[in-house]
């Protein structure tokens, strides 16, 4: 994780590999103070919530043999964990056969249990305060106007290379 880009391309390459028809990318001061990536595509099933943000962990492989056939942008808890251990976080998903869905929320590594929730079929992930816990990394981050213009680039590249899906990108409100 290097900067606020970094955070959208694998939340919504995650978005992508989950299915999803329409996703909406919200941001706050480019991404540095907020950024929720808002998707319809499969969820997450609420007993995987907790492990989808594991280190070395991955809802996109289920058999050895999948590895000699990757069909998928990336793997989600390599991305989640990465994420989520430098920021403030909540994921809310729920799968269409479920009848609720289920929230996690956490602090770096510090999660709480998840909780049921209502929502949509879909995930949205918001992350709050990125680097909060590294403040030398925060340092690093450039204005507010060069990373949201790092992550405009990133979303104009992935919605024309998906024209399939709806994208939908806000800043600011």
């Amino acid at each position: 994780v290097e900067r606020p880009a970094s955070v959208v391309k694998e939340l919504v390459e995650n978005a992508i590999d989950a299915g999803a028809g329409r996703i909406r990318i919200e941001l706050e001061q480019g991404g540095i103070e907020r950024s929720e990536i808002i998707d319809d595509g499969c969820g997450i099933e609420p007993d995987q919530l907790t492990l989808a943000v594991a280190p070395h962990a991955t809802s996109k492989l289920r058999h050895a043999d999948d590895l000699h056939a990757i069909a998928t942008m990336g793997f989600r808890g390599e991305a989640l964990a990465a994420i989520t251990s430098v920021s403030r976080f909540s994921i809310t998903t729920r799968t269409a056969d479920q009848p609720s869905g289920a929230r996690l929320d956490g602090e770096g590594v510090t999660l709480r249990e998840p909780a049921p929730c209502g929502c949509p079929p879909g995930t949205t992930i918001v992350i709050r305060n990125l680097f909060f816990n590294t403040p030398a990394r925060r340092k690093f981050l450039r204005t507010v106007q060069t990373e949201f213009g790092h992550v405009s680039d990133l979303v104009g590249r992935l919605a024309m290379s998906h024209p399939a899906i709806g994208f939908l990108l806000v800043h600011d409100g």
